[in-house]
């Protein structure tokens, strides 16, 4: 009966569906088929509005034994209560270094999640996975590795180049000197894109990244110490332009520029880029900056300052949808629970939104989507 209704009427149908409801309707003809694995259709999907999540990754805690067990991936929705949406069923131990244990989640984008087995050992397996459709992509193996090259520092960063339409993996690596490891060689770029293939960048400068990449307004961006030839570092924020595939530089707020514990993240409105540093003198000591205008140094804006307010033996993962922004706070045992604060940056009021038993690795926001349903070389996991 669907299929008499004109075709926007049967795709604003399908787009209210949740992902699983629309998984089961490519079983139901060739035509349902068709329309759902269409890249136009997945692209449309996506810009409905679906429900914010939270993407957890950890490993459980076995009390009897007091260490972490289980790998664990689960769903929280982004709500006052952060309640458990779903948990992800994912086991891919055999594709894992035994010294690393586990993966660790990279990034996220559009439902998408870049996962690097490269926690301790450097085994460089990259994989984009999607949890909601069951679909994951294993990259080719980098050019650069410990066989081929010796000792290196590496970071990878993910994203999407809305002008190709491609998905794309970035990975910055910086080789050691090994008559001196004081002394690095320029940082390589190797990217790697979905649609076409790897390609090779080389960048006249020696990085060194010191937290985990973030994706915002088409860029990949790193805090990242730069070593200049004639002694010294300093800080600021490379960002990689997925479409020209170029580098930039963005200054840091005058009085973080330090770098010391800075991390990335963006507004709960996906507008601005956010910063959080702590200094290296007092850890408590936190303030949270917004860039207004994006790559204007002058457009930094502080937020708010905690002084010896935050919760002590605290991490700050990433801002919430609502504004507010989202602690892990350890148990009064090392690594034991897990507990989960919030933060009102305008009250500067805390509240507890859960407490798990488990070791959080990472929190990132997440949607469902149906990318990677029309890849060819994704496999069903």
């Amino acid at each position: 009966m669907i299929e008499a209704f004109p075709e926007e009427i049967r795709h604003d149908i399908l787009f209210r569906l949740p992902i699983k409801c629309l998984i089961r309707c490519t079983s139901v003809s060739k035509p349902w088929l068709s329309i759902v694995k269409n890249s136009g259709f997945i692209r449309a999907h996506l810009r409905h509005q679906h429900e914010a999540l939270i993407l957890l990754h950890g490993s459980r805690y076995d009390h009897s034994r007091r260490e972490a067990t289980d790998e664990v991936y689960c769903l929280h929705r982004d709500n006052p209560s952060f309640d458990e949406y779903s948990e992800l069923d994912f086991q891919i131990d055999y594709m894992v270094d035994p010294i690393n244990g586990c993966l660790r989640v990279a990034g996220t984008c559009d439902g998408l999640v870049c996962l690097a087995d490269d926690i301790l050992s450097k085994a460089v397996s990259y994989i984009i996975w999607n949890p909601s459709i069951r679909k994951l992509v294993t990259l080719p193996r980098p050019g650069y590795t410990f066989t081929t090259h010796g000792p290196f520092e590496d970071s990878v960063g993910f994203g999407f180049d809305a002008t190709a339409n491609d998905y794309k993996v970035v990975r910055l690596v910086t080789l050691e000197i090994l008559e001196n490891k004081d002394v690095k060689s320029p940082t390589v770029a190797e990217v790697y894109s979905l649609a076409t293939g790897l390609v090779l960048f080389f960048l006249h400068a020696k990085y060194m990244v010191q937290d985990r990449m973030l994706f915002f307004n088409g860029n990949i961006h790193w805090v990242v110490n730069h070593w200049k030839d004639a002694g010294g570092v300093r800080y600021f924020i490379l960002a990689f332009d997925l479409v020209s595939e170029s580098f930039r530089e963005i200054l840091m707020p005058n009085c973080a520029e330090l770098g010391f514990n800075s991390k990335l993240s963006v507004t709960g409105d996906g507008n601005y880029l956010a910063l959080f540093t702590r200094y290296e003198n007092d850890i408590n000591h936190l303030d949270i900056w917004v860039m207004k205008e994006y790559c204007q140094h002058e457009s930094w804006t502080k937020m708010m300052t905690l002084a010896r307010q935050g919760p002590e033996g605290s991490m700050i993962f990433c801002f919430r949808k609502s504004g507010e922004v989202l602690f892990t706070v350890r148990g009064p045992y090392y690594r034991e629970t897990q507990t989960f604060v919030s933060l009102d940056p305008v009250s500067q009021r805390m509240n507890n939104v859960g407490t798990l038993d488990c070791v959080c690795y990472s929190l990132d926001s997440y949607e469902e989507s149906l990318v990677l349903l029309d890849v060819d070389n994704a496999v069903s996991c």
